[in-house]
């Protein structure tokens, strides 16, 4: 069995060592010492970095082999993930999965969507069911943001799911090679679009309580976030339902919308 771990990062210099080396040293002796034989591999997507993200990047991997890097001038987190899972497709890697560069999900943790999957088409961590515990707790303002965010996209997109936006998921091959061509999103409603075609497509999917930390160093600006999240919620329905061909006449709005919150 071949594990692929993608980890999109844009402008990550004060973080991604660190990351590296916890996810290098935690599968290197989940290798070593476990009895089911498997490999790894750890994919870096730097999109659009402005600093020295591929540097630091480059140091780690002289000590983990197991570490790729690709470099684009194009950014958004979807277009990282998406280039990820070519490459691990590439790979011939039989599961393939992604988490964030800042470590709020640890090694272990990671690890835990793996060993769920079993019967399962993919694994996702989740922060809002029971079981899962966040250090520290969000904010009452955070946390209401969550709930009529995750009511607005299980009400449009019928998906089950608490947790569409935690940056842990895994899946098996197969859903990869399914939902690949499929995805229309690069960056705010990746992950819905990811698990709505995966959903359309029969893949079953398990979500699990997962341990998650705050971490400092934080690029999102939450006011700003939640309208382009909505925005971006808003094209991703159109553009799957019959308005798709009128898309053209919401854009200039849209894009204009986007332009103002950034």
């Amino acid at each position: 069995m071949k594990i692929s771990v993608i980890i999109p990062a844009y402008n990550e210099e004060n973080r991604i060592a660190r990351t590296l080396n916890e996810y290098g040293n935690f599968f290197s002796k989940k290798k070593k010492n476990t009895q089911e034989f498997f490999d790894f591999e750890i994919i870096v997507v730097a999109n659009a970095c402005k600093d020295n993200t591929v540097s630091v990047a480059k140091e780690v991997q002289r000590k983990h082999k197991e570490i790729k890097i690709l470099d684009f001038k194009k950014g958004g987190k979807g277009f990282a993930v998406k280039e990820g899972f070519k490459e691990a497709l590439n790979s011939k890697s039989d599961l393939i999965g992604y988490v964030d560069a800042d470590m709020a999900t640890s090694p272990d943790a990671f690890y835990d969507l793996i060993e769920n999957i079993r019967n399962y088409d993919g694994v996702l961590a989740s922060r809002y069911i029971k079981g899962a515990v966040l250090n520290p707790k969000p904010t009452f303002i955070r946390k209401c943001a969550s709930v009529i965010f995750n009511f607005l996209v299980r009400s449009l997109f019928f998906i089950p799911y608490r947790d569409s936006q935690c940056g842990a998921k895994i899946f098996k091959r197969k859903v990869i090679e399914k939902v690949l061509p499929k995805l229309t999103m690069s960056q705010w409603a990746f992950d819905i679009d990811l698990l709505y075609n995966a959903k359309k497509s029969g893949a079953k999917i398990k979500e699990i309580p997962t341990f998650w930390r705050e971490m400092k160093g934080s690029k999102i600006n939450l006011k700003k976030s939640s309208i382009q999240m909505f925005l971006a919620v808003i094209q991703l329905r159109i553009l799957n339902s019959k308005l798709k061909k009128s898309w053209k006449f919401f854009k200039p709005f849209a894009g204009m919308l986007y332009w103002i919150v950034r």
